[in-house]
């Protein structure tokens, strides 16, 4: 169709973006039509919901939105997704998953997303397999190419689909197709899993995921809305000695003694992170005090505020070191810690 040379002319850029958009939806409508019927690996934020949204629009009752109910998703959300499925008219199903069964996710090695993201696909594999759904697809985007991304990997190795992605729809573009379809994630803080919050190499549990949860909700219900609880352990001599046991232990003896409770040897402490633009309201309304005095009843020892507010990757940031006569500055981004490779925290 030919589109006036005389409309376009008015804010050509706005235009342009906008037509492009919604051609981007044609295409993403026309490629769900195409595989027929599917699975969203759903999670409630701005991506997932916005392809079951649009999955449930051009497929009807052949799409249907899974969600993983696991220790790393907050209460909240799990509740908030299932009740966006019901408010726009796509089914949501809940789903349980085996990750901290496996002593590789519970290590919390740098890829520990591929192992979290390698059980949920096996699991929906096995449902579509079950029910007869032909494609599995998830909420990887245009944005997203580039980045250190483990549980893309997992996708991959299950064959699952990235339609966003592959059509080159951004999160700027999803965002602002969202807000047109009136979904309220438009404008919702990205928001990764809890156990991002915890440094590689410190294991992931049930237990610290509950205090970070907890935590988090301290925050956001003094009316933060940008906010990370980073969970860090201060160790005693005591403790160093039993890792360097388990570290030499069986794969099946080393899981179950990381997640033995460590009986005092361990302290915990809270790093908390703000929007840099939040950051002025801890000066006001014993905020401080509050936020203190609430995270230590949840267990943490030692509660702190970083001053450089929320930043994608920075539970394992390497400190910068003073560089020794003669040699040169320490990269404070050594190549192991790349803010690229950091980009799903």
């Amino acid at each position: 169709m030919t589109r006036p040379n005389n409309t376009l002319s008015i804010q050509p850029g706005k235009w342009h973006y906008s037509i492009v958009m919604t051609d981007k939806l044609q295409m993403l409508r026309e490629r769900l039509r195409a595989y027929g019927s599917c699975l969203v690996a759903y999670s409630g934020g701005v991506d997932s919901a916005f392809l079951a949204c649009v999955a449930r629009e051009a497929l009807g009752d052949r799409a249907l939105a899974v969600i993983a109910d696991t220790p790393s998703l907050p209460r909240r959300e799990l509740a908030e997704a299932i009740a966006l499925g019901k408010q726009f008219g796509f089914p949501v199903r809940v789903i349980r998953t085996k990750e901290f069964d496996n002593p590789e996710y519970v290590a919390n090695p740098n890829n520990r997303c591929y192992f979290c993201k390698h059980d949920l696909f096996a699991e929906l594999v096995s449902l579509a397999k079950a029910e007869g759904y032909a494609v599995i697809v998830h909420g990887e985007n245009a944005s997203d190419v580039g980045d250190f991304r483990p549980g893309a990997q997992a996708a991959a190795e299950f064959r699952a689909q990235a339609p966003l992605k592959e059509i080159g729809l951004t999160k700027a573009e999803i965002r602002e197709l969202s807000a047109q379809l009136g979904l309220p994630t438009a404008t919702k803080p990205q928001m990764a899993c809890l156990s991002s919050r915890i440094p590689y190499g410190e294991a992931v549990t049930p237990e610290k995921l509950r205090m970070i949860e907890a935590a988090e909700y301290v925050l956001r219900d003094l009316g933060f809305q940008e906010v990370r609880v980073r969970h860090h352990e201060l160790r005693s001599a005591e403790s160093r000695v039993r890792n360097e046991d388990t570290a030499q232990a069986p794969k099946g003896a080393r899981a179950s003694a990381l997640r033995t409770p460590l009986s005092g040897m361990v302290r915990h402490l809270a790093r908390i992170e703000v929007g840099p633009a939040e950051l002025p309201k801890f000066a006001v309304n014993g905020v401080p005090v509050k936020v203190a005095d609430a995270l230590r009843k949840i267990g943490y020892a030692h509660v702190t505020l970083d001053l450089q507010g929320y930043r994608r990757g920075s539970v394992n940031e390497a400190p910068v070191q003073p560089a020794a006569q003669g040699r040169p500055p320490v990269d404070p981004n050594p190549p192991r810690w790349r803010q690229s490779e950091l980009a799903t925290l």
